[in-house]
Order: structure tokens, then sequence, then C-alpha cells
């Protein structure tokens, strides 16, 4: 079990020092500001939709190594997937994160994702894990107001 949790803490790192898909995206037709008052994390999340596939997706911001790497690793996963399935991901990620038993069904697996699961044992990342997410989420329903997770 530490082999396992020193992998998930490496995967974490190298997603944050090297984050995915960090960079303005012109072709975004939606944007949204996320902010966590909570440690001063801030990002801009932009999307590229066509129809209802998420087509590409990109981040801007500052913040910890945990919301960084949330960030990094959610674009990775949500893009080529319909609006549908990127609000089954957050609800599965945010469950894994939260301690919540995973719904049953067809919920898309989480895959690299499962590395945050350790994220529940420490409830003030939680927000940090999730600010990415919840942008995200408000990027695609086309809120103007920033998103915070207070």
């Amino acid at each position: 079990m530490a082999d396992l949790r020193e992998l998930y803490q490496e995967v974490i790192l190298e997603h944050s020092k090297a984050p995915r898909n960090f960079r303005a995206l012109p072709a975004a037709n939606h944007k949204a500001e996320g902010y966590n008052p909570l440690c001063g994390d801030r990002f801009t999340v932009y999307v590229a939709t066509e129809g209802d596939a998420i087509r590409d997706v990109s981040f801007e911001g500052a913040g910890c190594a945990i919301s960084k790497a949330s960030a990094s690793m959610m674009t990775q996963v949500v893009k080529g997937k319909t609006r549908a399935e990127a609000e089954q991901l957050f609800e599965r990620f945010h469950n894994l994160v939260t301690g919540q038993p995973a719904p049953g069904g067809d919920a898309p697996a989480l895959g690299k994702l499962e590395v945050f699961s350790g994220v529940s044992e420490f409830p003030l990342r939680v927000k940090c894990a999730t600010l990415a997410w919840h942008t995200l989420r408000a990027a695609l329903e086309g809120k103007q107001e920033a998103v915070s997770t207070e």
C-alpha cells in the first residue's frame, strides 16, 4: 500500500511540475474562472466544443500541486468526451475525493484519476482537487461569474 501511495504522489507531482494542456485556447467557445479562497488557487478553464463534444480543453493559472495536477489530468481525460460523459466523470471524481462510494452501472472508469483517492483523507484538499472540475462545469454551462469553492 505504501508503494502505491508513493506512486500516486509521484504522478501528482509530475503533473504539477509539467501540467498538460497548460495554455490559453484561442479557439475556445467556453471559458470560466475558478477560485479557491481557502488556499488562493485560481484557474481559467478554456473549452472548445463542437456540437456536444469537447474537442479541446486547456487551463491557465496557479495553484497547489493537487489543484494543478487535477486540472492537468482533467484536461486529458475529458478531451473527446461528450458533455454528459464529462459530467459523469465529474460526479465519479467528486465521489472519489470525498470518500463516497462509486456509483454502479454505466459510470465511466476513472483510470489515472484514481491517484487522487487519498485526497479523501484530507478534507481541506478536496476543494483543491475539485476546483478545475467545478470550473469546467461552469464553462460548459456558460456561467459568467467566477466559480468559488466556498
